[in-house]
């Protein structure tokens, strides 16, 4: 019921702004073109209008986690993030037209004057006509006189969303609840009794919903608060306090007629997010692989001759996707012979040559592993591969240590941006690195792999004090 009125309410907005945007259009249209005598076919301008209003629904359609705060009456900030993402979809889209068209009929004027009008709009609208569809939709005649029953603390964590849902009909008429005194004084909300009172405070305050701040403990609990509901005729709703007993966030999956939950979000899980990604990694490491390797190759090989005698590459067997292993490809920056292939690299360490000393600070010893990237046995961006021996060390020191290898192995990480990278010290280290890199796994998006190359990409320019 919840996510039924706020959904709606936007779907309502959005219509409504859809007209305002025709209305908006045409007038300029008239006042600015017409007016002048411009002679400009107003058939193009008709197809112009169109794709703004499909830009407005392809928004709509995208941004399917409704956000309660932005209905918050009032909310500029909301509303101006809102409107800034509505004008991009649409004045983005009108544009891609012009060129896909090759079309030079718009007037620079109209566009100069429109483009700014249509966000002020936008945001006016979004700002303010929530809380007056709100009115017109869930006025007094469709509150839903609500009744908290639970501790008053977890009344307290939801205040905030009770007062946000105020625009969508919500009333909060008070709590039950069997604290003690002292806690009460802190109470938010008018106490009516305790939570054995609820029936006759339901009948008394004409309540038609409650709201339950945490699961029952008990079935015969719960077995008492779902029959009363029904009997009553009220809406029952059951704040889903289960992240708090697991101790860690969830998330609630439904699937085919099937409802779970799970530890995390896993969004490289979808196929479109994979082959978003791959297409990141192959438009980064083609080039790299063409007009990069081969120079980069020459400079490299020029040095060890005279300073480290030995092969170019160096490979070793590191764990991936699964812990499935692959063979890493490397400039050799180390000496040969050294015996130590477990040994992580130190500051000042002996085995590196002189010039891989800059090599390995610049970061130029990681490039052959876009060879890697390219076979499709790591990625671009993504926790970076350890040593099969590290693995197992790591894996018996952090019991989460093996969540990161629910994704490609990567060049670069969230945690090598974030500064976490050379030789890792203690299990602090570790926990530091692998906390990013679950962090990356479960919030991944677009935006967020391209930040981080392109940070990653900066910091070879200004490599950070842990880079050895």
């Amino acid at each position: 019921m919840i996510s039924q009125r706020s959904s709606g309410l936007r779907a309502v907005l959005a219509l409504c702004q859809m007209a305002l945007t025709v209305g908006l259009f045409w007038t300029e249209f008239f006042t600015l073109l017409v007016s002048l005598g411009d002679k400009t076919s107003w058939r193009s301008y008709v197809m112009y209008c169109s794709v703004l209003l499909l830009g407005l629904l392809v928004e709509t359609l995208s941004y399917r986690r409704v956000d309660a705060s932005s209905f918050q009456r009032g909310d500029f900030i909301n509303a101006h993030r809102l409107s800034l993402r509505q004008t991009f979809f649409s004045i983005g889209l009108l544009f891609f037209y012009f060129v896909a068209a090759k079309d030079l009929t718009p007037s620079r004027q109209f566009l100069a004057v429109f483009i700014p009008s249509f966000y002020m709009m936008l945001f006016l609208t979004n700002r303010y006509l929530p809380g007056v569809l709100g009115a017109r939709f869930f006025g007094e005649g469709r509150w839903q006189q609500t009744l908290l029953v639970g501790r008053v603390s977890k009344a307290e964590e939801i205040r905030p969303w009770l007062e946000r849902k105020a625009d969508v009909g919500f009333r909060t008429v008070g709590i039950l609840c069997d604290d003690d005194p002292w806690e009460l004084e802190k109470c938010p909300f008018p106490r009516l009794g305790g939570t054995h009172e609820m029936v006759s405070v339901v009948q008394r305050y004409k309540v038609t919903q409650v709201i339950r701040t945490e699961m029952p403990a008990t079935a015969d609990e719960q077995h008492f608060f779902v029959e009363a509901c029904d009997q009553l005729g009220v809406r029952l709703l059951v704040v889903a306090n289960l992240p708090e007993r697991w101790g860690r966030p969830l998330t609630f999956i439904d699937d085919d007629g099937m409802r779970f939950i799970g530890l995390r979000e896993e969004p490289l899980e979808n196929p479109f997010n994979q082959l978003i990604k791959r297409a990141i990694d192959l438009a980064v490491s083609l080039p790299v692989i063409l007009f990069i390797l081969p120079v980069t190759s020459l400079i490299v090989r020029w040095f060890q001759c005279r300073q480290s005698p030995g092969p170019l590459f160096y490979r070793q067997k590191r764990a991936g996707l699964q812990n499935r292993e692959f063979e890493i490809l490397k400039y050799r920056t180390m000496n040969t012979g050294h015996g130590q292939k477990a040994k992580q690299a130190t500051q000042g360490d002996v085995r590196v040559y002189p010039a891989a000393r800059w090599f390995r600070k610049l970061s130029v010893d990681e490039l052959p592993q876009f060879w890697n990237v390219f076979k499709g046995e790591m990625s671009v961006v993504g926790p970076r591969p350890h040593l099969i021996e590290h693995n197992a060390l790591f894996a018996r020191q952090l019991a989460n240590y093996q969540v990161r290898t629910f994704v490609k192995p990567g060049i670069t990480g969230l945690a090598q941006v974030r500064g976490l990278r050379g030789e890792a010290r203690t299990t602090e280290d570790i926990a530091r690195r692998i906390a990013a890199d679950i962090e990356y796994l479960e919030n991944w998006r677009p935006a967020l792999e391209i930040r981080i190359i392109l940070n990653t990409a900066l910091q070879v320019l200004r490599p950070p004090k842990t880079a050895y």
